[in-house]
């Protein structure tokens, strides 16, 4: 090893510190350093980890063991959350479109990973590696309590912007009426069937990409954590923002949507199934609200 056990703690020590101010190149360059002294340091939500690089452990968290960051000053434009479970050059292909269109802004990024797969991220990355086969919504709120971003954005690996979608969505949040955005808004006329409308004004803004503040996180917005399916689990959020007495809106963006690797992954029947369970569970807390509706209609 090339370097006191001591020196190798203290350049870790400065590497999150370049973190955490966005200076990546100083972060990668720490990083080669450390390794280069015979260590390897892995991002966790509890913080840097430093191992032997021959012993480095694999590190899998339970949700509850992640250290949330919401009592903290937000010191980025946005936190942007991405949620793991296969496939993750979608995300990578995901965080270089953020990286490339939102230059102007700064961000930070959340990767949240149940695969149990070990594999290296982006530099800069916030990763959260949780224990394989973690459901939907628990590994998502996860992610959530690390935001550190004044904007809170959850987003589908199978979409790739295509523009500076932070500026955009952060305009439509500067309205403090509006509670979520995102450009995919769903409406209903009696809770049980939704389909697309392009708003203004919608019912639920659907997980493809949404956006809300972060306060709303740190007062306790979160996704049910019984939904370990991702469908429905984006309407029912919709649903606890619109109570508040906020608004649901559309937010136009350019974009472009790849295939939706879960939904195409996951056996029809299967798909009927865990979708109609999830449905329900929405049902059942929010049947006869049709006054959070647009439609306003009564609810069958």
């Amino acid at each position: 090893m090339n370097g006191s056990p001591e020196d190798v703690v203290g350049m870790a020590a400065e590497r999150e510190g370049a973190r955490r101010r966005g200076d990546f190149a100083a972060a990668d360059a720490l990083r080669a350093r450390i390794l280069e002294a015979g260590f390897a340091v892995t991002d966790t939500a509890a913080g840097p980890v430093l191992a032997p690089a021959e012993v480095m452990p694999p590190i899998r968290l339970r949700p509850h063991e992640v250290g949330g960051m919401l009592d903290r000053p937000a010191v980025f434009d946005a936190s942007v959350h991405w949620l793991v479970q296969g496939w993750p050059e979608d995300v990578v292909r995901g965080i270089d479109a953020f990286r490339r269109h939102c230059r102007g802004r700064s961000l930070q990024h959340v990767v949240v990973d149940v695969t149990g797969e070990d594999r290296e991220w982006p530099e800069g990355c916030d990763v959260v590696p949780l224990l394989a086969g973690t459901g939907w919504a628990e590994a998502r709120n996860a992610g959530l309590i690390r935001s550190m971003g004044r904007m809170v954005l959850v987003v589908d690996g199978s979409v790739e912007i295509r523009s500076d979608v932070v500026s955009t969505l952060a305009t439509a949040l500067a309205d403090a009426t509006v509670g979520i955005t995102g450009p995919f808004g769903i409406v209903t006329e009696d809770l049980h069937e939704f389909r697309e409308s392009a708003g203004p004004d919608v019912d639920a803004i659907e997980g493809y990409l949404m956006a809300v503040r972060r306060e709303q996180v740190a007062a306790g917005l979160r996704f049910d954590r019984g939904f370990r399916f991702y469908r429905t689990a984006d309407v029912e959020l919709s649903f606890q923002i619109k109570n508040q007495g906020l608004r649901a809106v559309v937010t136009e963006v350019a974009l472009t949507r790849h295939e939706h690797r879960m939904w195409a992954s996951t056996p029809e029947a299967e798909r009927q199934r865990l979708s109609k369970r999830n449905f329900y569970r929405f049902l059942d807390r929010w049947r006869g609200r049709s006054d959070l509706t647009v439609a306003g209609g009564e609810a069958g």
